[in-house]
């Protein structure tokens, strides 16, 4: 498993094949689900919006303890520490997490995403420890309640074009986060090294690059680098590149009738069965699966 500069867990966000990578969970009380539960300290790789409408719910994130109540959101930035309390929430409370990609479907490296798009740079910083805890007011409670509880039925139902109109009520719930005051800063907290290896691996990820490739074009060695970019990110070098081969490779498997070897060919992989054994393995599915989304 992943791990983040701290030491803790590092959570991917599994993604399904034919769905959209944005996750709705609800629980009131005896009425609902408490998520899934972590039994220690642990950070994800993706975005999660808490909104209480009734009750409280204690959060402890980067070590600081906050008590979110009813009309609050409280946002936990990718690579946050949480630590997992006892109890479930007490009250009426929607979580709602998501990578980059579903509010950007064209996004690149994730670190670079969150950076480069006007929604989402906000929740990318080291100096916000403990999360953002942000009051809805009184009269925009009931809009919030209304895109989350479309947001949840849309992922549900899967009418057709749920897609899309999940992805809009995901884009206006951001939309509504930024009007609520958002601390946003110049300093991002991505490391400037980090932020040139994915800058090199997003030019160059549809040729045969190695890690040798990327270290020659920051400067580095390779076990200098290695060490640095796990370090700060939990993940290799290796694990970044293919991480964004995987990306386009999703998207050219859902919006094009390129075949497997032909998309292979195109994010860097001269074997296609080589790219089938890669994308089985990161997806538990094949990229032919994927296509006709079947889980």
């Amino acid at each position: 498993m992943r791990r983040t500069a701290q030491g803790v867990p590092l959570l991917d966000y599994v993604r399904t094949a034919g769905l959209p990578a944005v996750t709705v969970q609800h629980w009131a009380g005896e009425h609902g689900s408490y998520g899934p539960r972590f039994t220690s300290a642990h950070a994800h790789d993706f975005l999660l919006l808490l909104y209480v409408a009734q009750g409280t719910l204690v959060a402890r994130v980067d070590g600081r303890e906050r008590t979110v109540a009813a009309g609050d959101a409280f946002v936990i930035a990718p690579g946050a520490v949480v630590t997992p309390r006892e109890r479930a929430p007490d009250g009426d409370v929607w979580a709602v997490f998501f990578p980059p990609d579903a509010v950007d479907p064209a996004a690149a490296a994730p670190l670079v995403s969150w950076r480069g798009h006007p929604l989402l740079a906000p929740f990318v910083g080291n100096n916000r420890g403990g999360g953002q805890l942000l009051r809805v007011p009184a009269e925009d409670r009931p809009a919030w309640l209304a895109h989350l509880a479309d947001l949840d039925a849309e992922l549900r139902l899967r009418r057709d074009g749920y897609a899309d109109a999940a992805r809009a009520h995901l884009t206006l719930l951001l939309v509504r986060l930024g009007r609520l005051g958002i601390d946003v800063t110049d300093e991002l907290g991505v490391d400037p090294l980090v932020a040139q290896v994915l800058e090199f691996v997003e030019n160059h990820y549809h040729e045969a690059i190695s890690l040798r490739d990327v270290a020659a074009a920051v400067g580095l060695t390779p076990g200098h680098l290695t060490t640095a970019v796990g370090r700060a990110t939990g993940r290799t070098v290796q694990q970044w590149i293919t991480e964004r081969r995987m990306r386009e490779a999703r998207r050219l498997l859902v919006d094009t009738d390129l075949t497997v070897a032909d998309i292979a060919r195109r994010i860097g992989y001269r074997d296609a069965g080589y790219f089938v054994r890669r994308f089985r393995s990161a997806h538990r599915v094949t990229p032919t699966a994927w296509r006709r989304g079947e889980p």
